[in-house]
C-alpha cells in the first residue's frame, strides 16, 4: 500500500481548502488520506497554573464534527478515496511533524485560525515546511480552473535531485507541462573558491546559464519522455521569477534547506515563495 498523505485541519477555511487539495492529490497517487487535528487534551490531574481548559465531551464532539467536514471536502467527487480522521495530542506544529513521519506528503493551509489575517503564511505552515520529514504542500486558494502547468525552481547547485524528481513525477501524475525556472542575478559560482567578476557580459552569462539548465534537465528528459518540459531562464531574482511564474501555473515545487544558509529554517527564496505564490507550493527539503 502506498504511504499516506497527511493533512492538518483546524476548522479554518484555508485548512478545509487544504483538505480538498489533499484529497485530489491522494486520488492522483492512489494513496490513503489521513486527516488530523492537533489538540491539547489535558489530563485532569496535570498540575499547571493557571489550569488550562479541560477537554470535555463538547470539545470532543466539535473536533469530530470538524474532521467530518474536512473529510467531506476531501472526498468530494472521490468516493473511492480511503480517508481516516484522527485527533492527535499536542501543539499543532510538533504534532503535524510527528504525524508526517510515515507520510509521503504533508499538506497544510497557508494560514490557520489563529494569528493575524494579514499574514500570508502562518507560523504552523512555516514550521512544518522547515522541519517535516517529507515534502510539505502549503495550500492557498488555487485558480478557478486548471492551467495544466507545474513550475519547478532549478538553482544548478548540488543536491536538488529530490526536487526535480518530485516535480517530474508530479507532472506525470497530472499530465501537466513542467516549467523549469532558472533565475540568475550575477555569474554563479560553481565551486568553492570561485570569484565573481566585477564586470561581465550579461548576454554571454545568460547563454551560459541556459546551457547549464539544459545540461541539468537532459537526463530528466530521458527519464520522463512523456513530460513536456519548458526551460525558462531569466535574469531576475529567483523568488520574484518563481512568484511571477506561479500566476500561470497550478503548482510550484521548490527546494528548501536548513542550516547556516537558511532563513527561518527554509532558505530565503523558499520563504518568499511560500509567502507570495499565487498557487499551492510544495517544499522539498534537500
Amino acid at each position: 500500500m502506498a504511504r499516506p498523505i497527511v493533512v492538518g485541519v483546524d476548522g479554518s477555511t484555508p485548512s478545509f481548502q487544504a483538505a480538498s487539495w489533499a484529497g485530489q492529490e491522494a486520488a492522483l497517487r492512489d494513496a490513503p488520506l489521513r486527516i488530523v487535528h492537533a489538540a491539547l487534551r489535558w489530563a485532569y490531574d496535570v498540575p499547571l497554573a493557571p489550569q488550562p481548559p479541560t477537554w470535555g465531551a463538547g470539545a470532543e464532539a466539535a473536533a469530530q464534527e470538524m474532521l467530518h467536514q474536512a473529510a467531506v471536502h476531501a472526498q468530494a467527487g472521490r468516493l473511492r478515496l480511503e480517508v481516516t480522521t484522527e485527533i492527535v495530542d499536542g501543539g499543532a506544529p510538533e504534532a503535524l511533524v510527528t504525524a508526517a513521519e510515515e507520510a509521503q506528503l504533508l499538506v497544510v493551509g497557508n494560514r490557520g485560525r489563529g494569528g493575524f489575517a494579514e499574514l500570508l503564511l502562518g507560523s504552523v505552515s512555516r514550521y512544518v515546511a522547515a522541519r517535516a520529514p517529507c515534502p510539505v504542500a502549503v495550500v492557498r486558494q488555487p485558480h478557478a480552473g486548471e492551467r495544466g502547468e507545474i513550475v519547478v525552481g532549478v538553482t544548478g547547485q548540488p543536491g536538488e535531485e529530490p526536487v526535480l524528481d518530485f516535480a517530474f513525477h508530479e507532472a506525470t501524475l497530472r499530465r501537466a507541462t513542467l516549467r523549469a525556472v532558472h533565475a540568475w542575478k550575477h555569474p554563479a559560482t560553481r565551486a568553492p573558491g570561485d570569484i565573481q567578476p566585477l564586470v561581465y557580459d550579461v548576454e554571454g552569462v545568460g547563454e551560459e546559464e541556459t546551457r547549464l539548465l539544459a545540461e541539468i534537465t537532459a537526463g530528466w528528459r530521458e527519464k520522463f519522455p512523456d513530460v513536456t518540459l519548458i526551460e525558462h531562464v531569466v535574469h531576475e531574482h529567483p523568488a520574484k521569477a518563481l512568484i511571477e511564474a506561479s500566476e500561470d501555473a497550478d503548482l510550484v515545487v521548490i527546494g528548501a534547506h536548513s542550516g547556516a544558509r537558511a532563513l527561518l529554517g527554509l532558505g530565503a527564496v523558499a520563504h518568499a515563495v511560500l509567502h507570495h505564490s499565487r498557487v499551492p507550493v510544495i517544499a522539498v527539503r534537500h
